[in-house]
């Protein structure tokens, strides 16, 4: 990202592919250090992580927009990373040493307390999902010789151990969480441990459900919306496809070779890629759609509601966002320097992420990154 662009190659403007509204963009700053980046927001709360004073180590933070104010959220033993928030909850990651293993964290906004969520009795955790006050993701067992999918109850501070459709002896990967479903994807009995199904697990009937494939051997689970669950899994013929599976209904929605990474889904409206470019499929219509002008690489990192943000590279990385319903699609302009990424957005329609400062090399086309927001505004 730190190289300037290619001789020729096209630089999009904030306004290239613009539709009914323009972006304005923010420099939230470091916690002394020179980088930052934001990883998630909710409301007025924005999260990431940062180098500290003089780069000595790295430490989530929570910027609060209406103060215009940064948080060092501390960390469990050495540096931290912040990957979600919702409400009054922040979660994310801490290495317990500079080279020790890593421990997920729960952060309460009200009593501004870092709280080390443990493990399932081996030496690690990682985090992949927060609705409501459950957190999901993967934990090493005792001895490091297997890991679980877990769910942790951020209300009552317990961590409930998934297991694996092969029992307790498998493995398995938490992916994310809605509601009360956790999805991921597990290995099987007497298969070997790179067959892997996705799975749906009722946290409140405490039951996992093999979620099958499209007639080959693997799937794996990868976002939840609902009561919807979208993944990839192999073919009749061993080849690779998206696909959507309703819980409720038992049905399921071949989403095609377009959908092969990455898949997300809000509502009724899955994203996803193959590599090279991003698509929208509607599962009410079946109708898909290229988000994007189709040039470079495209790569959906959100999708909530009619909006999908996210970066293009083409060949450099821009941030953009793009509507469900019209496919508008629209560069999000930088902080001076050339590149930009974009990671979540706000039901207000705030993107989260980091953007380049110029650079003080006249050789390169970026300075350092830091964590940034783009606040909409209707064009009249």
């Amino acid at each position: 990202m730190g190289a300037a662009p290619a001789s020729g190659a096209d630089t999009p403007s904030a306004a290239s592919a613009a539709g009914s509204v323009r972006y304005t963009v923010q420099d939230l700053g470091t916690l002394g250090g020179t980088r930052s980046k934001a990883t998630a927001i909710d409301g007025s709360t924005v999260v990431g992580s940062s180098l500290t004073k003089g780069d000595a180590t790295e430490h989530a933070f929570a910027y609060d927009l209406r103060r215009r104010t940064m948080t060092d959220l501390g960390a469990l033993g050495h540096s931290s990373r912040a990957t979600g928030v919702e409400g009054d909850y922040i979660v994310g990651e801490s290495d317990l040493s500079a080279d020790g293993p890593t421990h997920g964290f729960a952060y309460d906004v009200r009593t501004r307390r870092l709280v080390d969520i443990g493990t399932l009795g081996g030496s690690s955790t990682r985090i992949t999902g927060l609705d409501g006050d459950t957190v999901v993701g993967t934990s090493s067992l005792s001895g490091d010789v297997a890991s679980h999918a877990f769910a942790y109850s951020l209300r009552t501070r317990t961590m409930t151990d998934l297991g694996s459709l092969a029992g307790p002896s498998g493995n398995s990967t938490g992916a994310a969480v809605s509601g009360a479903v956790v999805v991921g994807s597990s290995s099987l009995p007497d298969t070997p441990a790179t067959t892997v199904h996705g799975f749906a697990y009722d946290l409140r009937t405490r039951t996992m459900t093999d979620l099958g494939t499209l007639g080959g051997r693997t799937s794996t689970a990868n976002d939840i919306s609902g009561s919807t669950v979208v993944g990839q899994s192999r073919t009749v013929g061993n080849g690779l496809t998206g696909y959507a599976y309703d819980l409720r209904t038992g049905i399921r929605t071949d989403l095609g070779s377009h959908f092969l990474t990455a898949q997300l889904i809000s509502g009724s409206t899955v994203a996803g890629g193959d590599g090279l470019l991003a698509s929208s499929f509607d599962l009410v219509t079946h109708k898909s759609a290229v988000i994007g002008s189709g040039r470079g690489v495209t790569e959906v990192k959100q999708i909530a509601g009619n909006l999908m943000v996210g970066d293009n590279f083409a060949p450099n990385s821009f941030a953009f966002v793009a509507r469900v319903d019209n496919g508008d699609f629209t560069y999000l302009p930088s902080l001076g320097g050339l590149n930009s990424s974009a990671r979540q957005a706000n039901r207000h329609g705030v993107v989260a992420g980091s953007a380049a400062l110029p650079s003080a090399d006249p050789g390169t086309a970026n300075g350092p990154f830091h964590a940034a927001v783009w606040v909409p505004h209707p064009v009249a």
